[in-house]
């Protein structure tokens, strides 16, 4: 990382900080915007990192749009296969953890026309240098299993602006390595508002809301990943979260200790079992010992199953009925509609094309 990037970064979470402070004071005053792309069942990496934070934005008061992008999906792939079944798995899930379709709206990408017809205009803001530039699109790239990149993965962050956007939106909770992404969000409401505002901001320009989300590796001890087969599902049964846990790498030192950077492996399943008995991981390192890699497996194993129960146990009682599922994103399309054409027009009116 180079000096310019701690230097953002830094800003960013001394900027969070005075944020949080803000959110607690009046959460009135703020709009969320985030989401998760259905490209499967969400996993305990995902909870921890971002859904657990989320239910919290919520419950503090915070207007939150969920948004599914199921156009997003083509930009790593050529076809969307089980593109409905993994919508509905995600509202699933979202139900599950706590998403109260009475104070969170959920909607999907597809289902907002002027959503995505923002694009068009978005797109005359921001060069394809500043979008080759990007380092999280690049990464995207990289890390493609198509043969050739689309021009959908290219413009994917200016798709992610008109996500925001479209709800005028003012807060995104991201991690760090998202910061490039809004910044284009960012970019794009500033220059619509300076070329067409007339002195006015049609757009805000959303601030970035830092998660300190925690490091946990996925069974095989690279990052938890839905692609990589290495996760743990929140919709996992309590056997096979078992059986995923004795499988989990770990090392041949027998003593536990929290040691990230020397014990990555260990040291994740020390932090999982921390997340979900709330405690500190040192005291978990400390109370296993002696214990090795067995003993750690069973309390991670005892722990997260302790804590997923009433999750899963909520998860399933929605899964009897499926046309819960189908009512929240019919109300949250709506939803999200409404405010999407209102904001199309605002657009139209700042470009002089409501003809």
């Amino acid at each position: 990382m180079n000096s310019t990037d701690t230097l953002g970064t830094t800003a960013a979470q001394a900027r969070s900080a005075e944020l949080e402070q803000l959110i607690r004071k009046d959460p009135g005053q703020f709009r969320v915007l985030t989401g998760d792309r259905p490209t499967g069942r969400l996993h305990l990496g995902h909870y921890f990192g971002t859904l657990h934070n989320r239910v919290r934005l919520q419950d503090l008061g915070v207007e939150t749009f969920v948004l599914i992008p199921d156009y997003q999906v083509l930009t790593d792939r050529d076809v969307a296969e089980n593109l409905k079944e993994y919508v509905e798995e995600l509202v699933l899930d979202y139900l599950a953890i706590g998403i109260d379709p009475q104070r969170s709206t959920v909607f999907t990408h597809s289902a907002v026309p002027a959503l995505n017809q923002l694009l068009l205009p978005f797109l005359s803001l921001v060069s394809v240098a500043e979008l080759n530039r990007n380092p999280t699109v690049k990464d995207e790239i990289a890390h493609s299993r198509q043969a050739a990149v689309s021009g959908l993965m290219l413009t994917y962050p200016v798709h992610q602006a008109a996500d925001i956007l479209s709800v005028q939106a003012n807060l995104v909770p991201v991690g760090q390595d998202q910061l490039p992404h809004l910044e284009i969000t960012r970019t794009v409401a500033r220059r619509f508002n300076d070329r067409y505002g007339h002195g006015t901001s049609v757009f805000p320009q959303p601030e970035a809301l830092l998660s300190q989300a925690p490091l946990l590796l996925g069974t095989d001890g690279t990052k938890m990943s839905k692609s990589r087969g290495n996760s743990i599902a929140l919709s996992a049964t309590a056997d096979d979260t078992a059986r995923l846990i004795r499988g989990a790498k770990t090392d041949a030192e027998r003593r536990i200790t929290y040691d990230p950077a020397g014990r990555p492996e260990v040291s994740s399943l020390v932090l999982l079992a921390a997340l979900c008995e709330g405690t500190d991981p040192h005291t978990v390192a400390e109370e296993t010992g002696d214990g090795g890699g067995a003993a750690l497996k069973k309390r991670v194993t005892e722990a997260v199953n302790t804590y997923l129960a009433p999750i899963r146990a909520r998860r399933a009682a929605f899964e009897r009925d499926r046309q819960v599922v189908r009512d929240v994103l019919r109300a949250g399309n709506e939803r999200a509609n409404a405010l999407a054409e209102a904001t199309l027009q605002d657009v139209r009116t700042a470009m002089n094309t409501d003809y």
